[in-house]
């Protein structure tokens, strides 16, 4: 255990754990809200799906601007006054998609809010790390991991609560409050005033909290100039990035136009049945991923890699073929398959380069940034062909992500074990 995290005592080390699954709940919150509540703001401005597409672009490419940078502004500022600009920057974006819901506005926010959150993703690893000790920072990342999860099932749920209290006769003292502000046909509205609060609660609860100070390993530190030039120059380091960029714009595309494909070609209310869909869809992604620490105990993680995304690519087409309830199952299991793709598709990154590893991170965490190209590109062609027809667009980077599984050659394997005596025995072979 480090000196500088002894500063702030055992007993307070259990209340910064909290709080950094606390922020890891915000984060997914804030982040995936933007799927349940297209519908309603394409209806609230008259907006063709091209243009729609634009919302989740103005969030996600935010990531792309700012994963570097973000990594150099920690080492320079530290933790916590990064850890206050990125919920202020989260909470100043909120609060203008509040008080001026026009299209214009929303753009400029959700950038805003982007921002805020690719900052929060940069900070929140290493402290982890050096807060609940290395030795455990493994099954804390799980931990966080869960509390990520969760928020992404509850956010729709959040929204519908919203959507059916707003101007009902019964409604508590809060949602009362909440009147005053939102616009009887944008209750969608309600969720950013929502997020504003918790942003602030968030800032106050962060500026009375004294943190430890973070030592960035070498693995975890940015480095620009002629080690990302390096990077740069190999081509692995393009595909994995894509891969990643694949990834977060089939999870996002799926996520942001499920909700109006159901409301078009299955009559679905979006404030219920498309919610619901969503909130599974996350949640189902969430228990995906315990299932597939399991799994990579035991199998090689490019054969997990290749079987989920075969089992997503014949779930994505159930949905977008079927008919009657097995659509909406199609739809939310497609959230499980998509479950093990990220950490696989990282960690066979970073096993394939033995240098420059925070910086690579970095590279990697940009091509977030799929996640606002994708659903754009699905809007514009949606426009011209039909949303059902723009989402076979999906197929092109669910491929990719197969091809990545059985072109990879990492230097290093992941470490499994023969049996489940051996598992529980905590023995492994490589």
């Amino acid at each position: 255990m480090s000196k500088t995290l002894s500063k702030t005592g055992k007993k307070g080390q259990p209340k910064i754990l909290l709080l950094i699954f606390l922020i890891f709940f915000v984060i997914s919150l804030m982040s995936n809200i933007l799927g349940p509540i297209i519908p309603g703001i394409i209806d609230s401005f008259s907006l063709s799906y091209g243009l729609a597409g634009f919302l989740p672009f103005s969030f996600f490419v935010a990531y792309g601007f700012m994963s570097l940078p973000s990594g150099l502004l920690v080492e320079r500022w530290r933790e916590k006054p990064v850890l206050l600009l990125a919920f202020s920057l989260a909470a100043l974006g909120a609060l203008v998609f509040g008080f001026v819901p026009r299209f214009g506005a929303a753009l400029g926010s959700l950038f805003i809010i982007g921002i805020g959150m690719a900052m929060l993703q940069v900070v929140i690893n290493p402290l982890l790390r050096v807060t609940g000790g290395e030795e455990h920072f493994a099954f804390n990342s799980v931990l966080g991991q869960l509390a990520f999860g969760a928020a992404s099932f509850l956010s729709p749920m959040l929204y519908t609560y919203l959507n059916n209290s707003l101007y009902q006769p019964e409604a508590p003292s809060w949602i009362r409050m909440l009147e005053r502000w939102v616009p009887m046909d944008m209750k969608w509205v309600s969720v950013y005033f929502v997020f504003a609060s918790l942003a602030c609660l968030m800032i106050l609860l962060i500026g009375f909290t004294r943190f430890p100070r973070v030592e960035l390993k070498s693995d975890e530190k940015v480095e620009l100039g002629s080690t990302l030039n390096n990077l740069l120059q190999k081509r692995m380091v393009w595909l994995y990035f894509l891969g990643i960029f694949s990834y977060v714009g089939t999870e996002q595309g799926i996520a942001n136009w499920v909700s109006q494909y159901l409301q078009d070609y299955h009559g679905a209310d979006p404030g219920t049945v498309g919610a619901q869909v969503i909130s599974y869809f996350w949640g189902l992604l969430t228990l995906g991923c315990l299932l597939g620490l399991l799994l990579l105990k035991f199998m090689d993680s490019k054969m997990v890699l290749i079987l989920f995304t075969a089992a997503g690519i014949l779930t994505l087409l159930t949905g977008l073929l079927a008919s009657g309830n097995l659509v909406l199952y199609a739809f939310a299991f497609s959230g499980f398959c998509l479950s093990v793709m990220w950490s696989i598709l990282i960690s066979l990154a970073l096993n394939s380069v033995d240098f420059a590893h925070g910086t690579f991170a970095g590279l990697l965490c940009s091509g977030i940034m799929g996640g606002a190209v994708v659903p754009l590109v699905i809007g514009g062609l949606a426009d011209v062909l039909g949303l059902q027809a723009a989402m076979f667009f999906l197929f092109i980077p669910l491929g990719f992500i197969l091809f990545i599984g059985i072109w990879a050659k990492p230097l290093v394997s992941n470490s499994r074990v023969s049996s489940i005596q051996e598992l529980f025995k905590g023995g492994s072979n490589a």
